[in-house]
């Protein structure tokens, strides 16, 4: 099953992990430097709900910033 938002569309993104190494300027000394980059996932916070879909009740897969914002209604 794909992870998705069923409400915005919401999915995984991929993106870097950066290690750095030293001290930085502002704190005396001569700068970060990047010793390395790794690739990452940034997943979507999921959950599985039970929601008021056009008058029926379904399980769906809703991101938490959609249940926050009041985009589905829970069904009791």
């Amino acid at each position: 099953m794909a992870r998705v938002c069923e409400i915005c569309g919401k999915r995984t993104e991929v993106g870097n992990q950066i290690e750095r190494r030293g001290l930085a300027k502002w704190k005396g000394g001569v700068g970060k430097k990047i010793t390395g980059k790794t690739r990452r996932k940034f997943k979507a916070n999921l959950q599985r709900i039970k929601a008021n879909i056009e008058g029926s009740v379904k399980k769906v897969k809703v991101c938490t910033r959609c249940i926050g914002a009041g985009k589905v209604t829970k069904a009791l």
